[in-house]
């Protein structure tokens, strides 16, 4: 006796359940990750996506202590988050590239200048002795 894969639940016509499953919002990729990285820690991006009760758990929590927050943009960028029917948001291959690559542009920025930074904040307080009073 041959396994068959099981059917469609409860009644289901599995035209209709593989619709459901493949349906994409009608929300911006580009807004979804903008919102997601610049207010993401106050739930802007859940906010977006109709999902008003998490969204106020990410506000009063602060982005869920940061983690939450990196966790959606992580989400967002891999086209992975959905909106509040459980549809995806999902944006062209060119807005994906954009997305990745400007947000990678910023973090190693932000490393680069954080570097700098401290480099620069060792070097005053190993010059400041040394300078005549």
């Amino acid at each position: 006796m041959t396994a068959y894969p099981p059917g469609p639940a409860s009644g289901q016509d599995s035209q209709v359940a593989r619709a459901a499953g493949s349906a994409t919002s009608d929300r911006s990729f580009i807004a979804t990750w903008l919102f997601a990285w610049l207010l993401g820690v106050f739930g802007v991006d859940r906010f977006y996506l109709g999902k008003v009760g998490t969204g106020i758990l990410k506000l009063l929590t602060i982005g869920g202590f940061g983690i939450w927050w990196l966790v959606d943009l992580v989400l967002t960028l891999a086209n992975s988050a959905k909106d509040a029917e459980g549809r995806r948001v999902i944006g062209t291959r060119q807005e994906q590239t954009i997305a990745w690559i400007v947000t990678a542009a910023v973090v190693v920025l932000g490393w680069i200048m954080s570097a700098v930074t401290q480099s620069l904040a060792f070097l005053t307080d190993q010059l400041i002795p040394l300078l005549p009073s």
